[in-house]
């Protein structure tokens, strides 16, 4: 029997998820882009100083996450920090939120594209990359639960995997713990820029608050599945990257394109290899499932308060999703995903969502004990954590990230003044 309330008027959404849909969908964005598409990146940027950056990355998270969880509890609406930033901070601040999201993510969303069609045929990335988009486009058009089932089938074998690998690893006669050691060569700029990087791998969890809308009871589910994930995430993550280091090294860790399934390699298991590939596809595609989602409803967010084209606001009377935003959505992706690069991607998208959460950390400061305010030092962390580590990036994606957030709040002075005159 169907328990689910309907939603008050056919311009909200239901409430399908409870809180292990919730997990499942955190968990299937941030183990699919961090393990197969960040942990290179990060180990050519600090050598041995990645494990360093990869506990940073952990600080950063928790206190975004923490900060997420409390406001999410407070405002359970589709958007996330968009409308958190509006409550708490003013319109425009809630606006700069939700454009860093909805780009820095429309980002992921190509990165773990591309990331799909590497691993499936590499000859063919940017066509597999496309044809990827649309079908998790469809999946998400049908409905919320349909995409939390694949999902959740998705973490799955993503996890099943991982084990294998960490399994192989630790267990052979080539693994050195001595790799895991921080060398002097690990210099404070190398590790914050791989914190930078490894901090994609952590934003699955915003997933989880821009989904308030579709969550059961939201005040109590979306912080439990937002800590639970985030902690899964963590013993993953801590887990893997040991494993990989000690049969790999960061040296040959950086500069290997497939870093798992170079590690089974090294660990003298290469028939291991072909399985993790395929995971690695299936993990990216559960992330980019999740990632879709997630933009979608940021867009239909910013929609209904006009700072996008209202058009977009429309969800629709069957599936209950918000067709026209995800549509939309999907095509941009499916146009990046045919030229973009995937590093170039990763550094963009860490920008704008680092932008996202320094004002979702803001907004966390002005709740009052009275409606969940966290620990004073989580935001103030959060905030301090998120600007250090988007100008710690590349300079291309600084200079570029930087562009685009000033176009958006160009594009919103703009419309203030049309509206006014």
């Amino acid at each position: 029997m169907n328990t689910s309330a309907p939603p008050a008027d056919p311009g909200e959404l239901k409430r399908h998820l409870g809180v292990f849909d919730a997990v499942v969908i955190g968990l299937g964005s941030m183990v699919g882009a961090g393990i197969f598409a960040a942990l290179t990146p990060a180990a050519a940027a600090s050598g041995s100083g990645l494990l360093l950056g990869l506990a940073l990355a952990a600080v950063v998270a928790y206190c975004n996450a923490t900060s997420s969880a409390r406001l999410a509890a407070r405002y359970p609406r589709s958007g996330g920090t968009y409308v958190y930033g509006r409550e708490r901070l003013g319109d425009f601040w809630g606006y700069l939120a939700g454009w860093g999201f909805v780009v820095g993510k429309t980002a992921s969303c190509a990165a773990m594209a591309l990331t799909v069609g590497s691993y499936i045929w590499p000859a063919q990335v940017h066509a597999v990359a496309v044809a990827a988009v649309i079908a998790l486009t469809a999946v998400n058009y049908v409905g919320v639960q349909k995409a939390a089932w694949l999902t959740r089938a998705i973490v799955a074998v993503v996890l099943a995997v991982l084990a294998a690998v960490v399994t192989a690893c630790l267990t052979s006669s080539s693994a050195c713990t001595g790799h895991w050691a921080i060398g002097t060569g690990a210099g404070w700029h190398g590790v914050l820029q791989a914190t930078g990087f490894l901090f994609f791998a952590f934003a699955g969890y915003a997933r989880i608050a821009t989904l308030g809308e579709e969550v059961r009871a939201p005040a109590r589910t979306i912080p439990r599945a937002i800590s639970t994930a985030l902690g899964i995430t963590l013993v993953v993550y801590a887990v893997v990257a040991l494993a990989v280091l000690a049969v790999l090294g960061p040296d040959q860790l950086a500069r290997t394109t497939a870093p798992l399934a170079d590690a089974v390699h090294a660990a003298g298991v290469p028939g291991l290899a072909p399985v993790v590939r395929v995971g690695a596809a299936i993990a990216a595609v559960g992330s980019l499932l999740a990632l879709i989602l997630g933009v979608s409803r940021t867009t239909l967010a910013m929609a209904r308060d006009r700072h996008l084209p209202h058009v977009l606001a429309a969800v629709h009377p069957r599936f209950q999703v918000p067709h026209r935003a995800e549509l939309t959505v999907g095509a941009i992706v499916a146009v990046l995903s045919a030229f973009a690069d995937v590093r170039g991607a990763i550094g963009f998208s860490s920008f704008g969502v680092l932008a996202y959460y320094a004002v979702a950390n803001a907004s966390a400061w002005t709740l009052t004990p009275a409606e969940g305010r966290p620990p004073r030092i989580v935001p103030v962390l959060g905030t301090a954590g998120c600007v250090v580590l988007a100008f710690a990036l590349p300079g291309a994606s600084v200079l570029w990230g930087a562009v685009v957030l000033a176009l958006g709040a160009g594009a919103y002075g703009l419309r203030r003044i049309l509206v006014r005159g």
